[in-house]
């Protein structure tokens, strides 16, 4: 990414409070989140012994109203995952991740900037 692209790349963080090391790439308009798993009790850890030459874990939409947009999806018949309130997420920033089966079996992430 970062010779090819002129991605710039982070410093590995580890972030045992969600289970990960996370590395950042990031390019114009564009984010991508690098998972590792910290141990077997990682969220992660299953999807990785499952796809072992790696993969797609989650997608990421930004939000300006994390609440707001909780509501409207929980309305529409999306399932938060966890007890439904956000949480502090790998950029310091409140998150909260959507079930996949009510998405095309995607696991979505929304993030308020």
């Amino acid at each position: 990414y970062r010779d090819t692209l002129g991605a710039k790349v982070s410093a590995p963080v580890d972030l045992p409070e969600h289970g990960v090391t996370t590395v950042f790439v990031e390019l114009p308009n564009t984010k991508i989140e690098l998972l590792l798993p910290l141990g077997e009790d990682s969220p992660v850890a299953n999807f990785v012994k499952r796809n072992p030459g790696g993969g797609v874990h989650h997608i990421c939409y930004e939000v300006d109203d994390i609440i707001a947009a909780r509501d409207k999806l929980v309305a529409g018949g999306a399932r938060v995952l966890g007890g439904g309130e956000p949480k502090i997420g790998a950029h310091n920033k409140p998150v909260l991740f959507l079930h996949p089966k009510d998405f095309c079996g995607t696991l979505v992430e929304i993030e308020q900037v």
